[in-house]
């Protein structure tokens, strides 16, 4: 898919971000694609690419910009050296919703800036599946769909879970849950699809039985091929009937 690297100024700094498209003329919807814990890299390159192909822009932006140069990460080992998951646990922790719903603005009108007009969906898997949610309620005029991919604390008790915010969400949502998975336990799915039932907000929350947190991830220590391929036909119809 063509691809061109993005500067995107935000309230706090510059953000570099990846731009991809369909072969052919840019089209006018698209997809943010919010990061796992390890940030943009060759698998989730992989996987933007492939909502390119689906007919939409997709636009994959580096959360962790404020730390300066970082890792690289093995998706697949990082977990497991102590040093390397403070380092992680430390960068999620002080990269806050609010700072990445700020930062949505800057990537709404970067993809404005880049041609792109139309309606937007969502996409973040583990820690961006949260971000991606909130982003749909930050932004209900321009983001139409959102997606959280075995996404953590949806409906936590967080003041900033987004389930707390799911009477401004007016897209749509969908919601792949890993089938055992400790930071989105069955309390929290229930919670989750109560506040978006409360609210009148078309949704589904789907439980990939037997997948771990991660499945999705091509480069994750507990990818599942097979969850992961029924994840990209739900999304292809999730976008396909929403952009």
């Amino acid at each position: 898919m063509p691809q061109r690297s993005l500067q995107i100024t935000t309230p706090d700094g510059t953000a570099p971000a990846t731009l991809f498209t369909p072969e052919g003329a840019t089209p006018q919807s698209a997809i943010i694609l919010y990061m796992d814990a390890f940030g943009p890299r060759p698998g989730l390159e992989a996987m933007a690419g492939r909502l390119a192909a689906m007919g939409h822009a997709v636009l994959l932006p580096d959360l962790f910009y404020r730390f300066g140069p970082y890792g690289p990460f093995d998706a697949a080992t990082a977990f497991a050296n102590p040093e390397v998951r403070a380092q992680l646990m430390g960068m999620i922790g002080k990269t806050t919703q609010a700072m990445t719903e700020a930062d949505t603005g800057a990537f709404l009108d970067a993809l404005t800036a880049a041609g792109v007009s139309g309606s937007v969906g969502t996409v973040g898997y583990c820690m961006g599946g949260a971000r991606a949610l909130t982003a749909a309620a930050a932004y209900p005029d321009r983001i139409v769909a959102a997606a959280s991919i075995h996404g953590g604390h949806l409906a936590g008790d967080a003041p900033d879970s987004p389930h707390l915010r799911a009477g401004q969400i007016k897209g749509r949502v969908y919601v792949g849950c890993a089938g055992v998975d400790k930071s989105f336990p069955p309390e929290q799915s229930a919670r989750l699809a109560q506040a978006l039932r409360d609210a009148g907000v078309d949704h589904i929350i789907e439980n990939y039985v037997g997948a771990e947190h991660g499945w999705a991830v091509p480069d994750h220590s507990v990818h599942n091929p097979a969850a992961a391929e029924r994840h990209w036909l739900r999304l292809a119809t999730f976008f396909g009937e929403t952009l």
